[in-house]
């Protein structure tokens, strides 16, 4: 069955398209993502909900899904925007195309659009309220603006608790991890495991005191959607557990929640950075690392207490990209080391963690 697609966004933009995956309606705030490869990570990202995902790559799905590449279990995006999806792709492990894989969990995608044209606009005006609709029918695209329009903007949303696992689980075996799950990434469990640590993944609504009770050698606050100041209960764990002198590290929310436990305040970004090309720079040693991003807020760098500093900035907006405790073994990155997609150049800084647990 043939679908037709219609995206909107709140200024009164109408894209007309070919549908694929489900057919169905759906809202969220339109963000793009400029990375070549790497779709099924991206799509399966937590960091997403809420957001319909547009790539600037014009050809999507060509080496097609596999079993493999998840960073959960589920596509966590509400839609999906591309210039062409394959239907045909080539590789060794692919068991899907992408219309089928988003079939599969009742995600709506539209094709056949200008994605070069529509990153344009919200580089110029800034990420929107949007709505995305498939149908074997005709959309009526002015009633599907006015109800995208009447969203809840994304801050006033609480995300994580949307994402996050109900209840406490181990894996590994080794030095103990808590690793606070406020929509983590598969590969942030996986780099701690080839570590050989053992980590328990808990909930992001979790005590303070239960996490105590179970004695970690260090902790990990992870990545996450939305804005991080709805995560208050996050925020308030935080701000008991970083007295404890237990070595804590934060990936992207998790950078932006540490930052608000210790005082400092966050902003909302333009249009984020979303991609596997962003540079940053490294204070200590002059290095420039190309780091995979994924977030729509940053730390603002003069609210930050002088018993923080910064360790990373990006080079492209000279936004924070890393905060370092000066005397409390506790530090947090706005990127992602774990990448998936994206280089790995900065998985050493799992490495660092090791360290501080195992001093």
């Amino acid at each position: 069955m043939k679908l037709v697609a219609t995206l909107v966004l709140e200024d009164g933009t109408i894209v007309q398209g070919e549908g694929f995956g489900a057919e169905k309606e759906v809202f969220g705030e339109v963000v793009f993502n400029t990375s070549m490869t790497g779709y099924q990570e991206a799509l399966t990202d937590p960091s997403y909900k809420g957001q319909i995902l547009l790539l600037t790559y014009p050809l999507v799905g060509n080496y097609g899904v596999n079993d493999e590449d998840f960073e959960s279990n589920r596509i966590q995006v509400e839609g999906f925007v591309v210039k062409e999806a394959c239907s045909n792709p080539s590789h060794r492990i692919s068991k899907k195309t992408i219309d089928e894989f988003l079939k599969e969990h009742d995600i709506p995608g539209i094709s056949g659009v200008d994605t070069r044209a529509l990153t344009i606009k919200i580089r110029k005006y800034g990420t929107m309220k949007g709505a995305l609709a498939t149908s074997s029918k005709e959309i009526d695209a002015e009633d599907l603006l006015e109800r995208a329009r009447k969203q809840k903007d994304i801050s006033e949303l609480d995300l994580v608790s949307l994402v996050t696992c109900k209840q406490a689980k181990k894996y590994g075996n080794g030095e103990r991890v808590v690793l606070i799950d406020c929509g983590y990434k598969a590969s942030i469990l996986k780099n701690l495991l080839k570590r050989n640590l053992e980590v328990i993944v808990v909930p992001a609504f979790y005590d303070y005191k239960k996490i105590l009770e179970l004695e970690p050698r260090g902790i990990m606050v992870s990545n996450g959607p939305g804005d991080p100041k709805r995560a208050s209960y996050v925020i308030k764990t935080l701000k008991k557990l970083i007295n404890e002198e237990i070595p804590i590290f934060g990936i992207c929310l998790g950078n932006q929640l540490l930052a608000l436990a210790f005082g400092a305040d966050t902003y909302k970004l333009k249009f984020g950075h979303r991609g596997s090309n962003q540079p940053v720079k490294d204070l200590k040693t002059g290095k420039t690392y190309i780091t995979s991003q994924n977030h729509g807020f940053a730390v603002s760098e003069e609210s930050l207490p002088d018993f923080l500093e910064i360790s990373h900035i990006n080079l492209n907006d000279n936004t924070v990209e890393g905060i370092r405790h000066k005397e409390l073994p506790i530090f947090s990155v706005q990127y992602h080391p774990e990448a998936n997609p994206g280089p790995r150049d900065s998985e050493y800084l799992f490495d660092e963690f090791v360290k501080l647990i195992r001093r």
